[in-house]
Parts: structure tokens; sequence; C-alpha cells
């Protein structure tokens, strides 16, 4: 996930757009940066968290197809929509083929029920088919097309696929009044169907694993190809280093460079080919130059990331094999190439994905209630943690400038217009694929600066090593010096810490765990050893990395600042537990890889009951008092409902679930049912104690199976989201300690500073990265239960029991959106 792509800044509504509604005249959007790149998308905040009626609509006609390329994560919001659709009182539709099925009617375009949408979120692809279309290009395609939708009572489409799938749908939007009356003149239509089917109204969602829509922070399908990717290169990276190989990837990205950056990060690729920064004319030396020092230092292989678009500066191609050529014929390495070609595309669907579709397609069908005939077509949205809605052609204008600025040689603005994220992953990678630090930058000299240390604090969990090698990297790339310290306070009380180099962190970022090693204990009763160590090596700079004992330990070490004074220094945390319960940030380090985790178990426990006889599932999760894992997981696998908590419950409400799983197996023909459980839900209602009551209750409909998931939650490769997670957030606090380090900088050179906002947290709140100091956490604290008091997830859970059919509404909840504000 990207969560930095967008910015906010407030914009001048009447100027971008004259007609538009009232209701999307309340925030804005920028794509980009620097006055180049910049204008204002506006945007309104979606229904999460509000709530809405069961039954709020009557018999509305909303129909749903898929188009283009697919995607996974496009069955998830098909099942979102659907559900959401029957939920409010709608009669929805699918369109099988996308715009064929929709010219060609007939059994193309079928009633949906709740059942027909079971079993299906964990399936890549599009189970309602998609496909390309000539006829719908054409008027009389479109007439057909029309006349279709009208007999059925059609008047709303739901449209997943990409900016020319999304670019369709509106021209026949615009064209809807004209296609009617031209049905009606030659009597294919009455003239009251005329009149009753007089508007139409679109919203879309991008399904795209190219990530190359500007309007959004992810497309559908983008984050499952990351994980396609970095699976083949990780595995690549063990036969590659048994036979000293040089592997280059070949990814997909005709025209955009998205997944070849991003993977680059995540795998530590050697080099990149991107169309949207094309490599120098020199780049055949500047590579083999590269490559034959790392070998020289005893590198035993090398990855190269090329986009299928990929050119140099004169727009020549870059292929594949050009590349192997050119090593080959420079270096005489054995070189190997791998086209991964359409395995982006397929397998099972991550569960960031799984979640997206999930939240998109509930969104879009909220939005088609809400639309009036004068509300302009809009593109269901994820910016930062907030589900949002863009006018669709703002943001294909703006995805076409891209390739417009591309065809001109104009790579910069290119760049730009790509959205912030993608120039910070651009120079991100370019400073930590350098094989030695410079010498110089921007023309001055780098001298031995800082000295900055980092260690663990707590349990360890994916993304930890990602987080240490860009941390190490960043301050050697600046001249400063970096201590890795040992197994977290006890290490430094031990005096187990050591100066890392540039080259010690190599090949740590698809590692889990944490190299480090990371112990739970607390510095309060070792303070005085803990400030001895501090004298000792010179810290000048802190960074703990760790969950809520990391949050702990900077507490206590910025009390105890007036009687060691050796501790007066700037110190950071990054959160990193799979728990994700720590004060301050919205996302952890670790908890997506958890999450991940989770729904691939539970996609097999499932898959295990294929045959027999129906079943339902009890599943432990891990998290402490916090129940993100449970809620996440159980959103992305389709569950019943997830018992956590934050959300008390009673015997009653285990009695209606049972019901409620009793009714689906007797009446909908559904065979297993899941029902996720938080570890610390509730002392009294075990997963022992919910697995014997659903067995006694449910004896005459179903069998039931316990199973703790336990440690194996913590283990596995990080995901993509949690490696460039760590890689962003570790740069970004490289940044604020040394800027923190040169403003309080003694004449003799010393660092000193006693200010509570120089012992920060790094977190993603609402819609932007913020750096907060801990103290001011304190009131956000739930100390008895180590929990935020305030969880922005809480508000998905209604979504999870509307999805399972339960008759839940969205809770109500006040979101707060600052315009001027911007993940980053």
């Amino acid at each position: 996930m990207d969560l930095d792509k967008l910015a906010s800044s407030p914009s001048r509504m009447a100027d971008l757009q004259p007609s538009m509604p009232k209701f999307l005249r309340e925030s804005s959007i920028a794509f980009g940066s620097g006055q180049a790149a910049g204008f204002q998308i506006p945007c309104v905040i979606g229904k999460e968290g509000q709530v809405i009626a069961h039954g709020l609509t009557s018999g509305m006609g909303i129909a749903i197809f898929t188009s283009g390329g697919d995607s996974q994560g496009m069955n998830a919001a098909v099942r979102a929509a659907v559900r959401m659709g029957l939920y409010v009182g709608a009669r929805m539709y699918f369109i099988r083929e996308g715009y064929q099925g929709m010219v060609d009617g007939g059994d193309n375009i079928v009633e949906a029920e709740w059942s027909s949408v079971s079993g299906i979120i964990h399936k890549g692809g599009t189970v309602i088919g998609s496909a390309r279309c000539k006829d719908f290009r054409e008027r009389a395609g479109r007439l057909k097309a029309a006349k279709n939708l009208v007999e059925r009572g059609i008047t709303n489409l739901v449209v997943i696929g990409g900016d020319g799938s999304l670019t369709g749908a509106n021209c026949f939007r615009q064209e809807w009044s004209s296609l009617l009356a031209e049905l009606a003149s030659t009597g294919q239509i009455s003239a009251d169907d005329q009149q009753k089917y007089a508007h139409l109204n679109i919203v879309g969602m991008v399904g795209s694993i190219d990530n190359d829509f500007c309007g959004t922070d992810m497309t559908i399908g983008t984050d499952s190809a990351l994980h396609r990717i970095i699976e083949a290169c990780d595995a690549i990276s063990a036969t590659a280093y048994s036979h000293q190989r040089c592997f280059i990837m070949e990814v997909m990205g005709r025209h955009c460079g998205y997944l070849a950056l991003t993977a680059s990060l995540a795998v530590e690729a050697d080099f990149v080919f991107l169309p949207e920064w094309p490599a120098e004319l020199d780049w055949t030396q500047t590579m083999c130059k590269k490559l034959r020092q790392e070998r020289e230092l005893g590198q035993r292989l090398n990855i190269i990331i090329v986009a299928e678009g990929a050119i140099d500066r004169d727009g020549n191609s870059v292929t594949a094999d050009k590349v192997k050529q050119v090593v080959v014929d420079n270096l005489g390495f054995d070189t190997r190439v791998t086209v991964l070609g359409h395995v982006q595309r397929g397998g099972s669907p991550s569960a960031f994905d799984r979640i997206l579709g999930c939240r998109m397609g509930a969104e879009a069908v909220l939005a088609l209630i809400e639309a009036t005939p004068d509300t302009e077509a809009s593109v269901i949205s994820l910016d930062g943690n907030q589900a949002v809605r863009v006018p669709l052609m703002a943001c294909v204008k703006k995805t076409q400038a891209v390739a417009k600025a591309m065809e001109d040689k104009n790579w910069q603005l290119a760049v730009e217009l790509r959205g912030r994220s993608f120039a910070r992953n651009l120079e991100t990678y370019k400073m930590l694929t350098r094989l030695k630090p410079p010498k110089e930058i921007k023309g001055k000299l780098v001298r031995g600066g800082h000295t900055l240390a980092v260690m663990h604090v707590g349990a360890p969990c994916c993304g930890m090593n990602a987080a240490v090698r860009s941390f190490v990297r960043n301050g050697i790339y600046r001249g400063d010096t970096v201590l890795g310290i040992q197994d977290g306070i006890e290490g430094l009380v031990e005096n187990q810490v050591k100066e890392m180099g540039w080259g010690d962190v190599t090949g740590w970022v698809p590692q889990g765990g944490a190299f480090l090693g990371t112990k739970r204990t607390l510095p309060q009763k070792y303070m005085s050893q803990v400030a001895a160590r501090f004298k000792e090596h010179k810290i000048q700079a802190l960074l703990v990395i760790g969950g809520f004992e990391a949050y702990l330990t900077l507490l206590q070490l910025c009390d105890a600042r007036q009687q060691h004074p050796e501790l007066c220094v700037p110190m950071a945390c990054i959160p990193a537990t799979i728990s994700n319960n720590v004060p301050g940030t919205g996302f952890s380090l670790g908890c997506d890889t958890a999450v991940n985790e989770i729904t691939e178990i539970c996609d097999r426990i499932r898959q295990s009951a294929q045959g027999t006889k129906q079943r339902v599932f009890i599943i432990e999760t891990m998290g402490g008092y916090c129940g993100y894992l449970a809620t996440m997981a159980a959103l992305a696998g389709g569950a019943d409902n997830a018992y956590i908590f934050e959300e008390p419950f009673s015997i009653a409400d285990i009695r209606e679930d049972i019901y409620h799983l009793i009714q689906k197996m007797d009446e909908g023909g559904i065979k297993r049912g899941l029902v996720l459980r938080n570890e610390y839900a509730n002392p009294n209602y075990t997963t022992e104690f919910l697995h014997q009551v659903f067995t006694e209750e449910g004896k005459n409909t179903f069998s039931c199976r316990m199973n703790v998931l336990g440690h194996m939650q913590q283990g596995g490769s990080p995901s993509p989201f949690d490696r460039n997670m760590a890689t962003k957030m570790a740069a970004k606090c490289t940044d604020w300690l040394v800027r923190q380090m040169t403003e309080n900088t003694r004449e003799d050179g010393s660092v000193f500073t006693n200010q509570p906002e120089t012992v920060c947290m790094l977190g993603l709140r609402s819609r932007r990265y913020e750096f907060t100091p801990v103290h001011s956490l304190k009131p956000e604290t739930d100390w008895e239960h180590r929990i935020q008091k305030q969880q922005w997830w809480m508000k998905l859970r209604p979504l999870m029991r509307i999805l399972a059919k339960h008759t839940a509404t969205y809770e109500e909840e006040n979101v707060e959106v600052e315009l001027d504000g911007k993940a980053h």
C-alpha cells in the first residue's frame, strides 16, 4: 500500500469545477508536487463511519461489471457492491463479460442474490468475466446496451476497470438521453420508460495492477501484483546466490513504472529501468561499474528489474534481453532473464486488496444511492486510511497528462505527476542502492558527522530489518556514524553495541524477525547504566523500533532526562508490532504481514473442509487487547464475525451468531462459516468456550472446529507494504533526527535538548505521517489494556457484518479532514 501518494491543499473549487454539486465541494486532493504538477481534484469523504439504514432504497436497479484487464481484488469489490446493494434494498445485477455483455444482453445480464457472491473473495481475476468490446465504441452498440439496461430497469452502473473503461462509461452517461430518445423514436422503448429512466448514474472503481490512475493511493490489484513479484524475486535470489548469477526480471508496466520501482525497494534490486525516468545514455557503463564493484566486495548475486515499457533518454526501448547482453558482453556474468508476465495478475488477492475491494464496493453503492441527475460521475478512491469520492474525468485528465509529459520527454514533470510518493520512492531507491556513500553531496564534502544509534524493544515482527537497513544507509549516506544495539535495553547495558557498515545490512529487507535482536525489557531499572552507555558511545540521537514497550521506553528515557543529561538527545520511535496497538499511528510495521498470514491460513482452513458436511471454524488470533488483526482478517477472509475486546459482546450475541449461521446454511446453501476471536476478547468467553457452544447449539446443522494460530502470525517474509513502509519511515526518522541534532548542537559540538518535543513517535495519523511527542500521546492511551482509546478501523466492523448478512448499520463517527494536510 502506497500511503503518501496523495497531497491535500486548499483549492478554488469554483475555478476547477463550476458545475460541481455541493456535496463534492467539501475537500480537495492535489496530485504531484511543484507548480508544474499541481492542480487540485475535489473530493468528498465517504460514508464509512456513518449510519446507513437497512432498506434505505426501494427497488432501484444497480448493475456491476468489470472491464479491461483483470486484477486481484475485483471479486471482493463485486461481492461488497452486491451485498451492500441488497442491504439497502436495491435490485442488483451482474453484467457478464464487461461491455460486450452489456451490448449482447440476454443471459449476460442477470440478477444477483446474496449467495451469488459467496465463496469468491479469495479468488483472483473476476468471476463475472471481462472482455474488450469494439461494438461499444460505436453508437449502434451503445444503443443496444442502453436498450438492454432499460428493459431491466437499470439506471445505475458500478464500473470496475482502468481509465479507458471508466472514460467509456462516462461517455455512455453523457450520451444516455440521446440514446433513449432514439430508442423511443424507433419504438424500441416506450415514452414512459424514456421518462422513467431518463438519467444514468456512474460510479467507478479502478482495477489495475499498474497503479497508473491519478486519484487514488492504490488501485485494486496493485498490492497483490507486488506480492507475486517479490515472491518471485525472493525465490530467484536463492538460486542466484547459489550460482553467483545475475537475474534480470521483467515486470508489467507498459506506461507506468510503479510496480518496478516499488519492487526494487522491496527486494533490494541493484538497478531498475522505468518508463517515467529513463536510463541515462551512458547507463551501460554506470550499471556495469556498479555490478563489478559489488562482486569485488563479495556479493554473489545481482537483481535487475525492468519495466516492460522501459526506455532510455532518447526514447529507445530498454528490454530485458538488451540488458542481459550488456552484462554478458561487458562483465561475463552468468546471467538469466525471467519474464513474470501474467503471473503478476494471478493468484489469490492479498488481504489489502480484499479489504480495499470491500470498502470501495460498498462505498460505490452508497454513492449511487445519493446521486442526483446533476451528480458528476465519480471514482471511489483511497486517501490514506479514508475512502473518498473524486470526479472521474478530473482523474482521467490528470492520468492522461502523465502520458503527455512522457511523450514530450519531460521526465521530471512525469515523475511529479505520478505523485510525491513515486518521486520519493525514486529518490530513496537512488540513495539506498548506492554501493558506497558519496564523498560529496551537492558540492559539499561529507565529513564525519553525528553518532546515531538504533535498537529494537518489544516482540519481533516483519519489517524491522528493512527499517534498520534504511536507517543505517541513510545515516551513512549523510556521513554519520550509525551504531547497532543488540537485544534492546539489555544489550545496551551489556555493551553489545557496534558500528554498522553499508554492507552489514545487505539482504535484510526480505527477512522477517529482527537481526539486531529484541527484548521487552524497559530501561527504568537500568537508567544509570543506560546513561553511561550513551556517554561512552557518544550517542547523539536514538531510534527505537518496536511496539508498546518501545513507546514506554521513550517515555521513561524522556522522564529520566532531568537526572541524566546524557539522555538529552533527540529520540524517535517507529511503531512495529503485529498488534497495531501503539498510540499515535493508524498502522504499525508488521501488522500488514500478520493480516496476510492470518488470511492465508483461514483460506487453507476453510479449504480443508471441502467435501465435508457443513462446518464452522473458530479461529483465535493474537493482538493482546487490540482487535485489529481479528477485524481486518475477518473482513479479508469473509468471516461471519470477529469477537474483540473493544466491542463488548454477551451470550446473547453469541447465540445470535449461531442462529445466523444456522439460517444461512439452511436457507442460503452456505457450507462453511468462519468466526474469529481476538486472544483477549473476553476472559470468560474463551475460544474453547465458543467452540463448545457453537458445537452444541449447531450440532443439527453444522460441525465445529477450533484453531489457535499462535506465533506463526509473527513469522513469514515481510509483505510489500511492510517493506516499503519500513524503508520510508526510517528515512523520515533519519531526516527528523538530523534536523533535531543540527538545531540543538552547542558550540562545543555536543547535542543537548531536554524539550519534550524532541522525543517523538512517527505514525500515520489520518491522512499523513506525523511526529508526535510521546508525552502528548498519554491522553490517547488506555494504559490498562495497552491500546489506543480511539481506533480508525473500528468503523469497518459494521461493514464486516453487513457483508456477512447481519442487519448491523454503520456506526456514527465524526471524521475530521485537514484540507491542507497530506500523507507524505
